[in-house]
């Protein structure tokens, strides 16, 4: 078993072949520097884009609360107005059923009168405003 020698390629030939393989891994090598440079620009890049992306989506948040604060506002002062007015409704409410069981004790007196009766009510306050 004798192995032959490989035949020997020319001289110009391997002299090409390294030189296309220097060149070759060369430019993959300012790629690689050329995307380590870069990397800094490009996170910059996708830095600006998330600003720009969250400043679209807050602004319309933004004026959303401030319409809602006001909404809130509006609403707490109607709250207040309400609550007052129903104050003042208990408050009638109170003094008519003292006038209605004042009239009732009147009317169902045992020495109760019409006459009796129509004095009672006669001084009986007018009823509140509501």
């Amino acid at each position: 078993m004798s192995s032959a020698p490989p035949p020997a390629a020319p001289h110009w030939l391997q002299t090409v072949l390294s030189a296309l393989g220097v060149l070759g891994s060369a430019g993959g090598l300012a790629a690689i520097a050329a995307v380590i440079i870069q990397r800094g620009k490009f996170k910059a890049d996708a830095a600006d884009t998330l600003t720009d992306a969250a400043l679209t989506l807050v602004q319309p948040l933004r004026a959303r609360v401030c319409e809602l604060e006001r909404e809130a506002l509006a609403s707490r002062e109607e709250l207040a107005t309400m609550r007052s007015r129903v104050l003042q409704l208990e408050a009638a409410v109170r003094s008519l059923r003292r006038t209605l069981e004042k009239w009732r004790a009147a009317v169902m007196a045992p020495d109760a009168t019409l006459r009796r009766i129509r004095a009672i009510v006669a001084e009986s306050t007018e009823p509140p405003d509501l």
